[in-house]
């Protein structure tokens, strides 16, 4: 099945809904090769469900990317990234990790007073609290919830140190916030760019700024005095391993401070939603492409060991890791992001307090 096919959900990244590990049943539709109409009606519409949790802050702990917080205001992901290792996550919620990840969006709409509740504390102790660890929160739930930009006043108030990754223009919307953050050093942005090849982008991560437009979000978040980073993730064998160069030149003339990259992996159900997107988009190098990313993992799809399970292992991850070596060499042997300033959260808190 190919793009043109009348059964292909265009503004999808998944194709397929794979049963919930966590359901008793499930309708076994492997071998169908249809939808009806409304089938396919249902799959482009998205559902906004709000949802009130008890808390907002994730520890993460993990000898890979540092120990941080991390805060998620929404959960699933509209922009529909057919490799998203959060796709996972959506299981426990009762949703599926393929299609309905990106249709059903759970809004956490109490997320501004819960993180607000939380740093005021006078046991708080200022640390940098990422937005997205899971899911980017200038998806297009943003646009109607402003729930990232609420949670920026917050830590504005408080001069609280945060930082963001995001692949959406979005964030344009707040420049005026991270400017004033970005003046105190309370903030960075990274910018995720998988592709420069609109039509592989499409495909890959169907409700996304395009790889041109995020090479301009670095320029304005540069020339507004932000300081961003990038992340060339995931290098995806025989797909975009070859743009590694050109992507890292881009971005260095855009003013990118740093630059970061993962390899990747298939974990849980992304594997079967990965493979399906693979033989219905590029049949030619199915075989290729699995096979090239089993060789970055031991001989697996995916690679849960702390060390080896972002950037990969073997003959092909050490080529990519090699790339980056030498492009950052090249571009960004002279630049750094500026340390983050916690000080100026404890000035702020007692004033804050008299108001509680």
């Amino acid at each position: 099945m190919s793009q043109d096919s009348d059964a292909y959900i265009k503004g999808r990244g998944a194709q397929i809904n794979p049963p919930n590990k966590f359901d008793h049943t499930h309708l076994d539709t492997s071998g169908l090769h249809w939808h009806d109409d409304d089938e396919i009606a249902a799959a482009k519409r998205t559902s906004y469900i709000e949802t009130h949790p008890k808390s907002i802050l994730n520890k993460v702990d993990s000898p890979d990317i540092g120990h941080y917080l991390s805060m998620n205001p929404y959960q699933g992901c509209e922009h529909g990234c057919i490799y998203c290792y959060a796709r996972n996550t959506h299981t426990y919620l009762g949703y599926s990790a393929g299609i309905e990840f990106e249709s059903n969006i759970l809004v956490k709409r109490d997320a501004p007073a819960l993180l607000e509740r939380k740093i005021r504390s006078k046991r708080w102790e200022p640390q940098p609290i990422m937005f997205s660890g899971n899911t980017d929160c200038y998806q297009p739930a943003e646009r109607t919830y402003k729930l990232t930009r609420q949670m920026l006043e917050v830590l504005w108030r408080y001069r609280h140190p945060t930082g963001l990754i995001t692949k959406n223009a979005l964030i344009l919307r707040d420049i005026d916030l991270l400017q004033q953050m970005a003046a105190h050093q309370l903030v960075r942005v990274a910018i995720s760019i998988t592709t420069l090849d609109e039509t592989l982008r499409q495909r890959l991560e169907p409700r996304t700024a395009t790889g041109h437009k995020r090479i301009d979000l670095v320029r304005t978040l540069t020339d507004a005095g932000i300081p961003v980073s990038v992340m060339i993730a995931p290098i995806i064998p025989s797909m975009n391993d070859s743009e590694i160069h050109d992507i890292a030149a881009r971005c260095a003339d855009a003013g990118a401070q740093s630059i970061n990259h993962t390899v990747i992996r298939l974990n849980g159900d992304v594997a079967t939603i990965f493979k399906d997107w693979l033989r219905k988009n590029y049949p030619d190098r199915y075989d290729r492409v699995i096979h090239q990313i089993q060789d970055c993992h031991g001989g697996v799809l995916s690679d849960s060991r702390f060390g080896t399970r972002m950037r990969g292992e073997g003959h092909y991850a050490q080529m990519i890791s090699q790339q980056m070596a030498l492009v950052r060499q090249k571009y960004f042997a002279d630049r750094s992001l500026p340390p983050y300033n916690t000080d100026l959260y404890y000035q702020m808190r007692e004033p804050q307090l008299s108001f509680f």
